[in-house]
């Protein structure tokens, strides 16, 4: 049987590359496939992914190489602050109640 943390890993490498390659590089997300999947993954959590100027600023931050993709580690990074934010978050809501 497979851990929890083993599915939680292979669903992040299958939600990459269920947006990955539609255009150009098959190991990076383009601007347009980034956007996809902000809004397709976490477009409830993340209500900027329905504004270009915020995914603009979301690709910027996470193009450590500057090449204008975003490749797995640079997504793992971001899916990693997220989930922080989103533990910090629920620590408070714990804390308030």
């Amino acid at each position: 049987m497979t851990s929890k943390l083993q599915s939680a890993m292979e669903n992040l490498i299958l939600v990459f590359h269920t947006y990955s390659g539609k255009e150009g590089d098959k190991y990076k997300l383009s601007k347009h496939e980034l956007k996809n999947l902000l809004r397709g993954e976490l477009g409830d959590i993340l209500p900027a992914s329905r504004d270009q100027i915020m995914v603009d600023n979301i690709m910027r931050d996470l193009d450590e190489n500057r090449d204008g993709e975003v490749d797995f580690q640079e997504f793992v990074v971001m899916v990693a602050g997220l989930t922080v934010v989103c533990n910090e978050f629920f620590m408070d809501c714990d804390k308030s109640n």
